[in-house]
């Protein structure tokens, strides 16, 4: 017995009927209008093509390919929670930082100068130069912390300083373009 096979449609399934694959072209005037221009506001930011990646889910189950063990491997000090080594571990070795002798003496108690130069003094409007001064000016950030002036270029005028520290070269410049030096 041979079993008929039914063809849906026929021959004319395949072209389909030209009443009911007819699409209606696009019109001369609608061919002619420009696209729109998008417009950058904030609603329209979005991250640049390929800058963004979908965060990893880990721990979904096996058909995410990072099901059981989360992607890192069977048991283990990195496999753990916070695990993961400190920049000097060198693989149970002693470490260089522990093989190596201390040496030397930081002083708790050390107190850094702020440093002016001599060409800097030109921003101080005023002819005396005292960390107030040099606060209002700019060339200092706290007016009660100590200030050293250094001999870096020439004392343009006759200063008057207050309550500066000096170097040799800078009090000797001071001096010889006619300003006075206070304790």
């Amino acid at each position: 017995m041979a079993e008929k096979k039914s063809v849906k449609g026929g021959a004319a399934g395949k072209r389909g009927s030209a009443a009911g694959k007819r699409t209606a072209a696009p019109s001369r005037a609608a061919q002619a209008v420009a696209p729109q221009e998008r417009r950058l506001t904030l609603s329209t930011l979005s991250p640049a093509q390929g800058s963004t990646q979908a965060r990893k889910r880990v721990g979904r189950g096996p058909g995410s390919g990072l099901g059981k063990t989360s992607g890192k491997g069977n048991k283990g000090h990195k496999a753990r929670t916070g695990g993961g080594t400190n920049p000097g571990f060198e693989g149970g070795q002693m470490p260089m930082y522990r093989r190596l002798p201390k040496r030397g003496f930081t002083n708790p108690f050390r107190v850094e100068a702020q440093v002016v130069n001599l060409l800097d003094l030109k921003k101080v409007s005023a002819a005396e130069v005292s960390p107030e001064t040099l606060y209002s000016a700019g060339l200092i950030g706290k007016p009660d912390s100590p200030v050293k002036l250094l001999g870096t270029g020439d004392a343009d005028r006759a200063y008057t300083v207050r309550g500066v520290a000096l170097s040799a070269p800078a009090r000797a410049k001071i001096e010889a373009a006619g300003g006075t030096i206070e304790a």
